[in-house]
């Protein structure tokens, strides 16, 4: 597995602070229980650039960006 670049990941975590909300349009492996619409908060970006989030079903399962579609619900509050 291959890291993506450090500023790649700079870009990616000033796009999606922490606490930003997003919303699941769809995602890579639909066996997971986060459906479709589900709203959830950016809790942290790894170094691997997957968002770590907090689904608001209890789910804790992160985002891949280029894997997963995603829309910004809300930017986090500064």
């Amino acid at each position: 597995m291959q890291f993506p670049s450090k500023s790649y990941l700079e870009q990616l975590r000033k796009k999606y602070p922490v606490g930003t909300k997003l919303q699941l349009i769809s995602m890579r492996n639909e066996k997971y229980l986060v459906l479709p619409g589900t709203v959830g908060e950016v809790t942290h970006i790894d170094d691997a650039g997957s968002i770590h989030m907090r689904w608001e079903n209890g789910s804790s399962l992160a985002l891949i960006p280029e894997i997963d579609s995603f829309q910004t619900v809300s930017k986090a509050k500064k």
